[in-house]
């Protein structure tokens, strides 16, 4: 049975694992889509160097920032981390739902698709706005229309050159899951959109734009890295493209966005005995959070 600490991005999912992790002697796996790469630090979120120190974390800084890490990828590289402790001695984190997915709900590796034919599409669909693509998908494969950029995109790909629906596939070609897990969902409800434009801030404090133009200098502007939330736009203020009260407004549009579509995920996908959901705010979120991780030990 495995532990797993979720939520939308910027609801304290972080600090409620790293008290987890400290109170039990635990190992923190990342299931962050936008912490594997290294040197993307500011904009991510990802554990500061003492904390990572303090406590043992797997999944950050496992890619270079021009890598494509596919959910399935990440999924055998859990494996392992999990395997390497065991399933009792870790407790996984993060928002990115279809890295959990493929941990613990059937999963198939999407079948390969002609390199020419995908380039072709790519320069077709790649200019399309987020929203333009949404309408594609809901007319190709409609079940996945509420995801996100790189999702869609890769739905749009499927449908168009395999002639299947992504989301079809799934469902006939799934195989077992290695674990059966219980969830920790993080999430402090209407408090969430004023804490993600302080962190938005917190973020440009520290550096962010600096960072950016560092990596400017040496990341391809088409590496997958620049596609967490935030960065294209913080890249823009680095080499002098945007306003940095542009690019704040940008990325504050964008996260919150993020965040909606991470709830909607949270809220579909997630039910049952086996999801806890807490509002970290509360005086007793810690209390919760220890009950939920001895109730297992306890069965």
């Amino acid at each position: 049975m495995l532990r797993i600490v979720c939520g939308p991005t910027g609801a304290g999912k972080s600090a409620i694992a790293m008290g987890l992790a400290e109170r039990h002697g635990l190992t923190i796996i990342s299931a962050d889509s936008r912490q594997i790469y290294r040197r993307f630090d500011i904009g991510t979120a990802k554990p500061s160097a003492e904390d990572q120190a303090h406590i043992p974390h797997c999944g950050i800084d496992v890619a270079d920032p021009g890598e494509r890490w596919s959910a399935a990828r990440w999924s055998e590289d859990a494996v392992r981390w999990i395997e390497a402790v065991g399933p009792d001695r870790v407790v996984i984190v993060g928002g990115t739902g279809l890295y959990l997915k493929a941990l613990t709900a059937p999963f198939f590796q999407e079948p390969p698709l002609d390199s020419d034919r995908r380039a072709a599409l790519s320069d077709l669909l790649g200019g399309l706005g987020v929203s333009d693509l949404r309408k594609w998908v809901e007319q190709l494969d409609p079940m996945r229309a509420h995801l996100g950029r790189t999702q869609l995109l890769r739905a749009a790909e499927v449908a168009l050159l395999s002639g299947r629906r992504l989301s079809d596939l799934h469902r006939d070609a799934a195989t077992q899951p290695l674990y059966r897990a219980r969830w920790f969902v993080v999430d402090p409800a209407d408090a969430l959109a004023p804490q993600l434009e302080q962190r938005i801030d917190d973020m440009i404090e520290r550096g962010w734009v600096e960072e950016a133009r560092m990596l400017a200098d040496e990341v391809p502007a088409d590496a997958p890295a620049w596609q967490a939330c935030g960065y294209a736009a913080v890249r823009n203020v680095a080499l002098g493209k945007t306003s940095i009260s542009e690019a704040r407004s940008t990325i504050l549009v964008g996260t919150r966005q993020y965040a909606k579509r991470q709830r909607t995920w949270f809220r579909h996908q997630l039910e049952g005995a086996d999801v806890t959901r807490v509002d970290p705010r509360g005086a007793d979120a810690e209390a919760a959070a220890d009950a939920w991780w001895r109730a297992e030990e306890m069965t």
